[in-house]
């Protein structure tokens, strides 16, 4: 078939943050968008992972900080500003809670809220100025859980709750930044070989996964490239407010 859109899915000249970017979802993320042209400024806590990240994709540029911290979020708007927008920002950052939430601290609790949702509003609050700014439409993806959409039988109360909350404002801020021509989406993985799920190497817990999905399969980073290259680019240029769930069926049962 010919003439095919191609080039709605591309993103060259286009600047895009991502951060929790050192590793799984966050650097296949910023893999994705830099092949697809676009010029990416990646953000972490763990410098060496950054720069070995670097050294594999020219132009890549990094923020070394904890986005817990203003002094990181401030040094990420400084840094866009010195290209003039942003096109594309990619909320990727997260990290769980661990235990039943009466053997947890206030402390674990709001660590995790700070992490996954506080920085997050932050950073939409310092980059808006730059979204408006885009000149083909800029677009957001907060990267929340199926468990912002269903419940686990075991614990996180807080990564549930800081997820259902970045759903909740993925679509207020789709509602606000429409009339700027920013689009805000979110993406909502199942369980991915990453740190946080022990790269499934638990073959008790791929076995229940295996059980929990339609394809009855183990998902890979791979399984995320064309969600988050279609959120990114103009492959999905009439698409806001929405969740996109890539977890091969989990929540469909």
């Amino acid at each position: 078939m010919s003439g095919l859109p191609t080039s709605t899915w591309g993103l060259e000249g286009r600047i895009a943050v991502v951060t929790g970017a050192s590793s799984g979802i966050g650097e296949r993320f910023a893999r994705v968008l830099a092949g697809a042209g676009a010029h990416v400024i990646a953000t972490a806590r763990r410098r060496d992972l950054l720069e070995k990240l670097q050294s594999e994709l020219p132009g890549l540029e990094i923020v070394v900080g904890d986005l817990t911290n203003a002094s990181c979020r401030h040094e990420i708007q400084r840094t866009v500003q010195r290209h003039g927008h942003l096109d594309v920002l990619v909320n990727n950052a997260g990290m769980c809670d661990d235990g039943p939430i009466d053997e947890q601290t206030l402390e674990d609790l709001t660590t995790v809220v700070d992490v996954n949702l506080v920085s997050v509003l932050d950073l939409c609050r310092l980059s808006a100025r730059a979204l408006f700014a885009s000149s083909v439409g800029a677009t957001v993806v907060n990267v929340a859980s199926i468990y912002g959409l269903v419940s686990s039988t075991g614990p996180m109360a807080a990564y549930h709750a800081t997820k259902g909350a970045l759903i909740s404002l993925t679509r207020n801020l789709a509602a606000q930044w429409g009339p700027q021509g920013v689009r805000v989406n979110a993406l909502a993985p199942g369980y991915f070989p990453t740190a946080l799920t022990g790269y499934l190497a638990d073959e008790a817990f791929a076995d229940s996964i295996r059980r929990h999905t339609l394809l009855a399969r183990l998902p890979t980073l791979e399984d995320l490239d064309g969600p988050i290259l279609f959120l990114a680019s103009d492959a999905s240029s009439y698409v806001t407010g929405q969740v996109l769930v890539v977890d091969g069926g989990w929540t469909a049962l």
